[in-house]
């Protein structure tokens, strides 16, 4: 009896589901076949019947595009007000996610799941923000239309004449809750659009013209209901899943046929196409491998890999399952996949082998229970061409001779057995165990021979009258037939664990090479790092030439591996990686589709589009009908191809964040330097004009104070752009540092001479060890770090509070210190204050300007090309700190000075 208790697993992993689904939020679409149809009227009634329940409403976003009866459903519903994003000089209106996600409701509406959102954003797609939603918990309705499904792209433009700009993957769809299909006939959506109810009546008319004709719209409906049917066929199988039934639900038919290496089975795959089509049914076509395929079973396996291609090419969805028991395998996997009828062929047999070994037919007959099975009688066995036949292995014939040297083992101890006199039991049973020993060696043939070999050697030298094949005593008979048929059993037995231990080590190997192919490529990054070792791994998996073609930015394919092999040196398989990536179609060598080329050819196909072809061209040529390896190479091309778009994705998103980085740059720069450069011209315009009037006003004070205006806002433009230009040789990384010895009391006074005038109204105290060590630096540079630290603290202190210069020998570093008395840096922006135009504090400045932003970032390169840090921090007691370390050379020169400390104060 068939155990029909639930699987483990299968329950575990069910629970783990359920709760995953219970903690994330609820999906609900609203599905129609084109706008205008009532997707989001439907969502706003349900919503307010919901409401009216008592349950919390909350509207994200919807668009109800000037239609009243929309806009009047959302009267009295909490809407969450739109973001308004300003682009190209217009102002979008955007679904604001941080405000629905601090809000938390039970529900959300968001319309438009396919939408793509305005640049700046946290995600590029609505279905996007809405897998947030759904992850912090939140149950979401939207609405969808069918020609915004990524797979159905091409067909609705073929369709329509209109390519869909905005798409969304399948996979989101399918992992949808619940779907309402919103379904009117194309007649009454076109009065519709003629009465102004869907777009105004100019748009309404180009419409009608376009997308939204008659015969458009029947497709668009086609394809939408069979979008919703698919989807309660998989809902359907999940229920009976989940209710563990035991026997399939005929909601729908779905046929599978039995797919083997009998001659007939191309006329069984043929007509369960025809009962497919007359069921209007899906159908699948199944090959079981029971893991008895050893060298005998090679051409067995090209056959059913043949008529599994001859399947798929007509439609059916094919697979190869694995198990010990062909109908149990097979009623299981049916039964699993609600199929309704099973088709399958019987040939002529004779009647002993029923009688002894019986038929899969039988089998399922038995077994069945709800399932009808239906017979298609083929012809018989012996009636197959001979080429059609399983060839057979050649005969190792050193099998056998090892075969009978054990066989003559075994007589030698047996023939001591009877010298000793032990019973004859045991002679049996050394004859048993050397039938076991060269089934385990050398397989089922030569086991089978030494069974009978054993026998008569028994019979020869064992039994009375000896060295004759007659007995004396008739018992014996049925010892000799006891004993064949035990040494046949174990024969039988042992060789097929031996293939069984065969297959189970072939499917290790491919598991291992599939994991260190996997692991390999995720420890990988960089498009020509990726494909050459993709392409060694594969040569060495594969055991033959490997070649690697990716599409170009054209469309093209190019080669990427594989430049010394023989395969990239005929330029037929060039052409022929070119029609694989164009069809999405494995071609080539070993296939039915240009079968002339040397090599076979497999897609590359990632999530969004094929990027390429992988050519393989193994050492043994029958290694291309082999269905495992197929399958493996099929999966090593996935790996490859989501590897590849996985790098692609990261340059991508790292040339994106580039420009955003450098729009940014360019934002700031405008914004900071245009009021910079705008401030001081005009001050120099202002001062200049009004010494060219003449005016008999200007006395000698006045035209001195315009005069010193235009030179003091010069030395201000000319150090803007000193900064600028130093910023653009520091970034570029072409600052020449002339290091020389330097007395830092020197530099320091170089600074203050320079800062004079705005020093003026703040002491400056200045206290440096008299054994402070000469550096080696680039004076110059080093001045103009003092200079902006100085600058920055005069400008943002107020008037009459001190600035401290100081500076210690840290171990190997010289720590320089430029502290304040000020309002300090705004919390929070110790780091940030480095960065290129950054200007975070809002104190009015002691000239009523702000700078640009670049004099720290200027301090920070320069310091940087030294080798030293330099910090930003808040004093405990109030004020800036910028601390300055800088390597500390031991061989340093010393220099001898008169005085004690330096401490001085102005």
């Amino acid at each position: 009896m068939a155990d029909k208790r639930p699987n483990p697993d299968e329950l575990l992993a069910r629970v783990q589901t359920d709760e995953a689904r219970a903690r994330r939020g609820k999906l609900k679409i609203f599905f129609g076949y084109a706008a205008g149809v009532g997707k989001t009227y439907a969502m706003l009634e349900a919503a307010r019947r919901e409401r009216v329940e008592g349950n919390e409403i909350l509207v994200g976003y919807v668009e109800p595009h000037g239609r009243p009866d929309t806009e009047a459903l959302l009267e009295g519903l909490e809407v969450i007000p739109p973001r308004q994003v300003p682009y190209r000089g217009v102002t979008l209106r955007e679904f604001d996610l941080d405000a629905a996600l601090a809000r938390r409701p039970k529900l959300i509406l968001v319309d438009e799941l396919a939408h793509s959102n305005a640049e700046g954003s946290r995600h590029t797609k609505r279905w996007q923000d809405i897998e947030e939603l759904l992850e912090a918990g939140i149950d979401v309705w939207s609405t969808l239309n069918v020609q915004h499904l990524e797979s159905l792209n091409d067909v609705i433009a073929q369709i329509t004449g209109v390519v869909v700009r905005e798409t969304l993957p399948d996979s989101v769809l399918e992992r949808v809750d619940e779907i309402e299909l919103i379904d009117i006939t194309p007649e009454e959506l076109i009065e519709r659009l003629q009465a102004g109810k869907v777009y105004i009546t100019p748009q309404a008319e180009r419409a009608l013209q376009s997308f939204f004709q008659r015969a458009n719209l029947i497709a668009l409906r086609e394809l939408s209901l069979r979008q919703a049917a698919n989807r309660l066929r998989r809902d359907v199988d999940a229920a009976r899943l989940d209710r563990a039934a035991p026997g399939p639900w005929a909601t729908s038919e779905r046929l599978l046929v039995c797919v083997g290496p009998s001659p007939t089975t191309a006329k069984l795959i043929r007509t369960a196409k025809r009962m497919a089509a007359a069921f209007g049914a899906e159908w699948l076509a199944v090959a079981v491998e029971t893991h008895g395929g050893s060298q005998t079973l090679t051409g067995t396996r090209q056959k059913v890999a043949q008529h599994l291609r001859l399947a798929d090419q007509l439609g059916a969805e094919a697979h190869t399952l694995v198990g010990a028991n062909v109908a149990q395998s097979i009623l299981e996997y049916a039964r699993s996949r609600n199929v309704t009828k099973i088709v399958v062929g019987k040939t002529a047999q004779p009647w002993w082998k029923r009688w002894f070994v019986g038929t899969v037919v039988d089998q399922l007959l038995d077994n069945s229970g709800d399932i009808d099975i239906y017979v298609i009688r083929g012809e018989s066995e012996a009636a197959g061409s001979i080429e059609s036949l399983p060839p057979q292995a050649p005969v190792r014939w050193t099998d056998y001779v090892g075969t009978a040297l054990v066989v003559a083992v075994c007589g030698l101890i047996g023939w001591l057995n009877h010298f000793f006199g032990l019973a004859e039991a045991n002679t049996v049973m050394v004859f048993l165990l050397g039938v076991a020993f060269v089934a385990s060696r050398y397989g089922r043939g030569p086991s089978i021979a030494a069974s009978i070999v054993s026998v008569i050697i028994f019979d020869f030298f064992f039994v009375p009258p000896y060295l004759t094949l007659t007995v004396d005593d008739p018992q014996y008979y049925l010892a000799f037939g006891v004993m064949l048929a035990i040494a046949f059993l174990i024969s039988t037995l042992t060789a097929r664990l031996k293939e069984q231990l065969r297959a189970s080590q072939e499917q290790e190997h491919r598991t291992a090479a599939l994991y260190r192919f996997t692991k390999q490529l995720s420890e990988i990054t960089g498009m020509e790092f990726l494909v050459r070792a993709a392409g060694q791994q594969l040569s060495q998996v594969f055991a033959g030439e490997v070649v690697l073609f990716l599409r170009d930015t054209r469309g093209s394919v190019a080669l990427r591996f594989g430049d010394d092999s023989s395969v990239a040196k005929q330029s037929v398989n060039a052409l022929v990686a070119q029609w694989v990536a164009d069809h999405d179609q494995m071609a080539g060598a070993g296939t039915d589709t240009l079968p002339n080329a040397t090599a076979l050819f497999v897609p590359l196909i990632g999530s969004q589009r094929t990027i390429g072809a992988l050519g393989i061209k193994p050492t043994d040529s029958q290694y291309f009908l082999d269905p495992e390896q197929r399958r493996l190479l099929e999966t090593c091309a996935s790996l490859i191809a989501l590897s590849i778009e996985r790098d692609q994705s990261v340059l991508e998103a790292h040339e994106y964040q580039l420009q955003v980085q450098a729009e940014q740059l360019r934002s700031s720069l405008l914004s900071s330097v245009s009021h910079d450069l705008r401030t001081p011209l005009a001050a120099i315009a202002g001062a200049s004009s009004s010494l060219l009037d003449g005016a008999p006003v200007q006395d000698d004070t006045t035209r001195r104070e315009l005069l010193q205006s235009i030179v003091d806002e010069s030395h201000r433009l000319a150090r803007l752009v000193d900064n600028l230009l130093d910023m653009t040789r520091l970034e570029s990384g072409i600052v020449p540092l002339n290091k020389q010895w330097h007395v830092l009391e020197e530099i320091v006074g170089s600074a203050r001479s320079r800062l004079r005038k705005e020093l003026e109204h703040h002491p400056v105290q200045v206290e440096i060890p008299v054994d402070f060590p000469l550096l080696q630096l680039d004076g110059l540079l080093m001045e103009q770090v003092l200079v902006n630290l100085l600058e920055n603290a005069a400008r943002y202190t107020p008037a009459g509070t001190q600035i401290d210069i100081c500076a210690r020998r840290e171990g190997i570093h010289a720590e320089i210190r430029v502290s304040d008395d000020g309002p300090g840096l705004p919390p929070g922006s110790e780091a940030r204050v480095f960065d290129k135009f950054f200007r975070g504090s809002t104190t009015p400045t002691a000239d009523g300007r702000r700078g640009a932003g670049l004099g720290l970032a200027i301090c920070k390169g320069i310091i940087q090309t030294h080798g030293g840090t330099i910090i930003a921090r808040n004093r405990p007691g109030g004020g800036a700190d910028f601390v300055i370390s800088l390597p500390c050379v031991e061989t340093a020169p010393r220099v001898v000075l008169d005085e004690v400390p330096v401490s001085g104060g102005s």
